[in-house]
């Protein structure tokens, strides 16, 4: 099943949870710095939203892919391969003329990063086997991916401030490549050791589907006319495809199987509403900070810090908590504290004072970081080890896909007639509902996984 060549468990940790770092801070790094960056490029409206949405494109594209592909040729040359097509991503983006260019190298970026991050995910849940070690890992794992969304933000802004936006993609370009370098030197080659061939036409069906997906709910932000039927009708044509074609095949690129067990199809739910009820209100928060509240960017990008430090911290927490504590109940506890911090988010002025801010952020941020730490560990422990990419394909593909099913909404509520603080305020307070139903569905599932055994013969069906 594994390399036979000694893993090294810190160097594994860094490596791993510094690339997801890295993809964290690639996806955010133009969020602060929307008005500069589309000046400079020319952007048309439909290209500026383009420009935000292209690297969820790819993440969303290629996350389950990357994973389950990881599993069965390996997970340190898939992620080798995602850091330095990162850095090829990050440099079209530095050097790109017009805003097309830029859209293709967010894309880039995006395939990049999904690999990096999943298949770091796979690697961690294979180098560290035991409970609690696994426990803590992920909880770094987590931080993270807490700590990315603030850095990107700020790493835009204030080299934007100093130089050029396109300098933070040299940034970018430069660190992507030294995680190609530290990832083949320093991580252990590990596979599912089923000997299966790749389901390629599995793949395509998926990136196909969800490509489709994606790219309809991009272009509703201009209106639902146009391509967007089109995209939507073609994403229902290869999404069924692809599970009828899962349901059939010898060797399946996912195994339907692995849906049996509540804890997964839990923890893909809870990853969904936290892409589309926290993810996409982050993603649009600096937006509101600069043109809503006419802070600067810097600023902008330092309140949010708030929210991101906070979350980081709480994550590498997490890991302190009792085992007796289930998954779910850490989930549903994650999701209600989120809530918990939206509310002052969602009743905000032009006059409202940044400590207001500020403690929303903190209090969101520690609800986000229990669920990041939590949810890195379900998607590895909800499925056998053989499948742990696709695990953490699966949780982190619904994460995104979340988010753009969230940032759609954010983006329409803002641009109502009523104003864009006004329409903020109307997403907010759909983000909180959707946290507190979160709660409510992730607790009604932990009792039917607290029943649940492994059917005789389901592929890949561990206890729990």
């Amino acid at each position: 099943m594994n390399s036979t060549v000694t893993s090294r468990p810190g160097a594994t940790l860094a490596v791993t949870a510094g690339g997801t770092l890295l993809a964290m801070t690639a996806f955010t790094a133009p969020l602060s710095i929307v008005p500069s960056l589309t000046r400079h490029l020319g952007a048309t409206p439909v290209a500026a939203s383009w420009v935000l949405s292209s690297m969820s494109l790819g993440l969303a594209v290629a996350l389950l892919v990357s994973g389950a592909v990881g599993d069965e040729i390996g997970r340190r040359r898939v992620f080798v391969a995602g850091a330095a097509l990162l850095a090829v991503g990050s440099a079209a983006c530095a050097a790109a003329p017009e805003a097309w260019t830029f859209v293709a190298g967010r894309v880039l970026q995006g395939v990049g990063a999904a690999a990096v991050i999943s298949c770091g995910l796979g690697i961690i849940g294979y180098t560290f086997p035991a409970t609690a070690d696994r426990a803590r890992a992920t909880g770094v794992w987590g931080a993270c991916m807490g700590a990315g969304p603030a850095l990107g933000p700020l790493l835009g802004s204030v080299l934007d401030a100093a130089a050029s936006w396109r300098w933070a993609y040299v940034a970018l370009t430069v660190l992507a490549g030294a995680l190609a370098v530290a990832a083949g030197a320093l991580l252990v080659e590990s596979r599912s050791g089923r000997g299966r061939r790749v389901d390629a036409t599995g793949a395509l069906l998926l990136a196909a589907g969800t490509g489709c997906l994606l790219a309809a709910l991009t272009g509703s932000r201009q209106g639902w006319s146009g391509a967007v039927p089109v995209l939507l009708a073609g994403a229902v044509v290869g999404l069924v495809a692809f599970f009828a074609h899962q349901a059939r095949v010898r060797e399946p690129m996912l195994e339907l199987g692995l849906f049996r067990r509540p804890a997964l199809v839990s923890a893909t739910f809870a990853a969904f509403v936290t892409g589309a009820g926290i993810i996409a209100l982050m993603s649009f928060v600096s937006t509101v900070l600069e043109s809503g509240l006419e802070h600067s960017a810097v600023v902008a990008a330092v309140i949010v810090l708030a929210w991101s430090v906070v979350s980081a911290g709480t994550s590498l927490l997490a890991r302190r908590i009792p085992l007796r504590f289930s998954g779910a109940a850490r989930l549903a506890t994650g999701m209600l504290v989120t809530a918990a911090g939206l509310v002052p988010l969602a009743v905000l002025t032009t006059a409202t004072p940044v400590g207001q801010l500020v403690a929303g952020l903190m209090v969101a941020g520690v609800g986000t970081g229990l669920m990041n730490a939590t949810l890195a560990r379900e998607a590895v422990a909800s499925v056998p080890p053989a499948s742990a990419g696709a695990g953490s394909g699966i949780n982190n593909a619904s994460r995104y896909i979340g988010a753009a099913f969230g940032v759609t909404v954010v983006t329409a509520l803002a641009g109502s007639p009523a104003g864009l603080v006004a329409g903020w305020n109307l997403a907010v307070l759909t983000g909180i509902a959707l946290c507190v139903v979160g709660a409510a569905v992730v607790l009604t599932v932990q009792r039917a996984e607290a029943r649940w055994t492994p059917p005789v013969g389901v592929p890949g069906a561990v206890a729990p």
